[in-house]
């Protein structure tokens, strides 16, 4: 499983990557290749005020439905229109193109909370700890 070593991660299988007071959030590839083609993504709405793992958004695919939490607390402040008319993207390019949501963080203390990318493998490496 690819898991890049520049994001921090969830143990709900969100990844989280930090750009300025903004952070990107999309699913890992674990969690994508567990949940196989994926058909639908129903994203936040930009605005909404969120708090560290809160649902946020749901996933879904031929297999099921996920709903994808936000790793920290603040304002949803863009969505990936993208993925309304491709949300196979988020199959093919989960770190890359298929992002979900960015959130203006506002306290930021949750992030130390996160996994490192050593972390998050031993998690994924010892099958099933955490599920979707």
């Amino acid at each position: 499983m690819n898991v890049p070593d520049d994001l921090q991660y969830t143990a709900t299988h969100e990844w989280i990557r930090m750009e300025g007071e903004d952070a990107r959030v999309g699913i890992t590839d674990h969690a994508q290749a567990e949940l196989t083609d994926i058909v639908y993504v129903e994203l936040p709405k930009v605005g909404a005020v969120v708090a560290p793992k809160q649902a946020v958004a749901v996933v879904e695919s031929v297999k099921a439905a996920s709903d994808i939490y936000s790793p920290i607390g603040g304002t949803i402040t863009e969505v990936n229109h993208a993925l309304d008319s491709n949300p196979a993207l988020v199959n093919t390019d989960p770190y890359g193109e298929g992002w979900l949501f960015r959130v203006r963080m506002e306290a930021g203390e949750e992030i130390e909370l996160l996994k490192d990318p050593s972390a998050y493998r031993k998690q994924i490496d010892n099958a099933g700890e955490a599920s979707l």
